[in-house]
């Protein structure tokens, strides 16, 4: 397959390494280590896979005659786990419909991946958390989501799908920019922040 992911490689930390899911480590020394912002990969998983080829073997057939049209939607989440462990979430969901004789449409297939990660992070400013979680974070593990779903629909019958790269950085952007606009509409009703942003708000990107 097309697809050069290596299944062996780990993204690179943004700050420092970890070793093991206690002990975030660097090159400086111990004094600055302690006060420096780190950050690194303590562990990646599938959370749910799911291809539905509903239609096979027509589906498949028809695959020959006409190309499928692909709808993609994209989710990141983020949890956190305690003060220095965040589960970053990235959710795929690609759906393939063909174009019948009759002009009617038919799913070819679904394919649904929610893809986990573990981001150990330590002494990052709040200004710098969230747009690390939820842009630099998806963006390393889309790499591995995207195999797993090229190899799931290559597996079911169909071409691997080589999903696009995603933009992260222009999803979040858009996205703050719509709730800071929400925000303003209903600041006059809303209670007084008490400094509740202590973890990353789920933030959807579809």
């Amino acid at each position: 397959m097309a697809d050069k992911d290596n299944d062996n490689d780990q993204p690179a930390a943004a700050s420092g390494t970890i070793d093991g899911p206690a002990n975030i480590v660097g090159g400086a020394p111990a004094a600055d280590q302690q006060a420096a912002p780190q950050a690194g990969v303590l562990g990646q998983y599938i959370k749910d896979l799911s291809f539905e080829n509903p239609n096979a073997p027509a589906s498949l057939q028809a695959q020959s005659n006409t190309k499928p049209a692909i709808d993609v939607n994209v989710n990141v989440n983020v949890a956190k786990l305690n003060d220095e462990v965040y589960e970053v979430e990235l959710k795929l969901s690609a759906t393939a419909s063909q174009v019948k004789e009759d002009q009617t449409k038919q799913a070819a297939f679904v394919c649904e991946l929610a893809y986990g990660t573990l981001f150990g992070v330590r002494n990052l400013p709040e200004d710098a958390l969230r747009p690390f979680l939820l842009v630099q974070a998806p963006t390393l593990m889309f790499p591995f989501a995207r195999r797993i779903i090229a190899d799931a629909t290559r597996d079911g019958g169909f071409p691997p799908l080589m999903l696009e790269p995603i933009n992260f950085e222009a999803l979040y952007r858009t996205q703050m920019a719509q709730a800071a606009q929400q925000s303003a509409g209903n600041a006059a009703d809303a209670p007084a922040s008490n400094g509740a942003a202590d973890a990353p708000q789920p933030i959807n990107l579809n």
